[in-house]
């Protein structure tokens, strides 16, 4: 009676498993057709883009073999819409819920409005939108999306400025916004990333920014923006404002630009006219002064004619003399001019010092720059204090200033320079590189690349500006391999040591890529251990 009892109870319980089962299996299939799933998104952007019901969306088939649709496990990873006339708007909360989509390309359509919010593709490295009618400015969502490498918006309608956040998309490798209508002026990109870069056919204006990255391309990527100089583009940039302009504007009807063309060049002719006669007056009066110069040269000749050769031979030779003499004392007074001023400069390049880049890095900012621009504390350390320099080409990064009382009189100006040479040399993609430093008497600067996702100490404690964020184990591991690849670098392949490593000297990348900072900078601060022969 007992085992059947024993029996009876197994089935009970063999029984509720396989209920539990099904009815998480039922769950699950519930959860593949809710509101944020990616058919759901996919029909939700079908019904508003394709009017023309060119594509075939249907759930009698798998969404992942749905036309253009490529899927990684039930994810959408690309996403591939091109040439199928699309006729429709690109609306919000459809495709810009596919969190996993890599790749999106709509390009060649007639999608029309605006573009929405993309920062739910927070995951998307490449976008295609060109030839369509879209219009309207650029979503600043656009550069949230910090995994972003090909943008393409060529050949719309949108319109705006360009932009400055561009230049913080720092794996940014292929850009085209031609043939749009966007004004004002070009941002100083300079990511060394950048391969395709084409802003042709807009209503850009001003200087075109001399930085590494743009110079590398043609004038023809900046074509057809009449209002656009500088030296890229081989323009000279010109005053804004005529030089010949009248004070005052007359009302012009239609058909009057004759007038007003009249107008800006009768003053240049009036001045025209004016300058030729002082230039015929000049010229007469030159003529006049010679004859009377050559008539007392003559009558002077004439009259030593009469003396005696050799009182003649001696004048002579102390009229010669007595010029060279002249001569000689304006060469000695030029040179001792140029002397001084060569002094003038070497004292003032002694006191102010300059700013040197490391590694062959190509000037893009002076020393003057730097210290024009606002400045934002980050913090303080046992080396100095860190601040975030905006520059006024736009461009941001960071300035460490070292505590010279800390660092002490033991460190000299030759070790330095030549501590500072060996550790920016130091290039790695977990390494936040050390572009340039600074000194003069007792002050002493170095400046880093500026990275705006903070560090691992404010991803895991939170700062003023941004709550903690609690990290998958797979993150930390991610981390943590980046940190020990960044330290192996430094310690196999230069020999040298960190020295300070902690939470707040590891960085996160655009990608949140763990990147080490103040790294080998300690051992300034501590003369027992540094070597003098380094």
């Amino acid at each position: 009676m007992a085992t059947k009892e024993n029996h009876s109870t197994k089935w009970i319980i063999l029984s509720l498993l396989l209920l539990s089962t099904t009815l998480s299996n039922s769950s699950k299939l519930k959860t593949t057709h809710s509101p944020h799933s990616d058919p759901t998104s996919l029909l939700a952007f079908k019904s508003k883009a394709d009017i023309n019901n060119h594509l075939n969306f249907t759930t009698k088939t798998p969404f992942c073999n749905w036309q253009g649709v490529q899927c990684n496990g039930p994810k959408v990873v690309r996403l591939i819409l091109r040439n199928i006339d699309l006729a429709g708007v690109f609306a919000p909360h459809t495709l810009t819920l596919l969190d996993q989509l890599r790749v999106l390309s709509l390009q060649n359509n007639s999608l029309t409005g605006t573009i929405p919010d993309l920062s739910g593709l927070f995951n998307l490295k490449t976008l295609f939108l060109d030839n369509n009618h879209f219009s309207g400015s650029l979503p600043l969502s656009l550069f949230s999306l910090h995994r972003i490498k090909t943008i393409d918006f060529s050949h719309n309608n949108l319109s705006g400025d360009i932009p400055v956040d561009f230049i913080n998309l720092d794996r940014l490798y292929y850009l085209r916004l031609s043939f749009n209508s966007f004004n004002g002026t070009i941002p100083p990109f300079n990511q060394s990333s950048l391969r395709t870069f084409d802003v042709s056919g807009n209503n850009l204006s001003g200087a075109v920014p001399l930085t590494t990255a743009l110079s590398r391309f043609q004038p023809s990527s900046f074509a057809l923006n009449p209002n656009l100089c500088g030296e890229i583009i081989r323009r000279e940039c010109r005053p804004t404002t005529p030089f010949f302009a009248p004070t005052s504007s007359p009302t012009v009807g239609i058909g009057q630009s004759a007038d007003v063309h009249g107008l800006i060049r009768q003053p240049y002719e009036k001045k025209h006219k004016h300058n030729r006669k002082a230039v015929i007056i000049g010229f007469s009066t030159g003529i006049i002064f010679l004859i009377l110069s050559l008539t007392c040269f003559a009558v002077v000749v004439k009259k030593q004619r009469k003396k005696n050769g050799k009182g003649s031979s001696g004048s002579s030779v102390m009229a010669s003399d007595a010029a060279a003499t002249a001569e000689a004392a304006v060469v000695m007074q030029m040179e001792q001019e140029r002397e001084l001023e060569e002094k003038v400069k070497r004292a003032q390049v002694a006191k102010s010092g300059s700013l040197i880049f490391c590694a062959g890095e190509s000037q893009v900012y002076t020393l003057d720059q730097l210290m024009k621009g606002s400045a934002e504390l980050l913090g303080r350390g046992c080396l100095g204090t860190t601040y975030k320099a905006v520059l006024d080409n736009r461009l941001i990064v960071t300035v460490k200033r070292f505590d010279c009382g800390k660092m002490g009189g033991h460190v000299s100006k030759e070790v330095f320079e030549r501590h500072m040479e060996s550790v920016g040399g130091l290039r790695h993609p977990n390494l936040v590189p050390l572009r340039a430093y600074f000194q003069a008497n007792h002050e002493r600067l170095i400046i880093y690349d500026y990275q705006p996702n903070g560090s691992l100490f404010s991803l895991i404690h939170g700062s003023r500006s941004s709550r903690a964020r609690p990290l998958h184990w797979t993150s930390c591991l991610k981390i943590a391999e980046d940190i020990a690849q960044g330290l192996s670098y430094i310690h196999q392949a230069w020999r040298l040591v960190h020295g300070n490593l902690k939470s707040t000297n590891v960085l996160l990348g655009p990608d949140f890529e763990a990147c080490v900072t103040d790294y080998c900078l300690s051992v300034l601060t501590n003369p027992s251990t540094f070597d003098e022969s380094f």
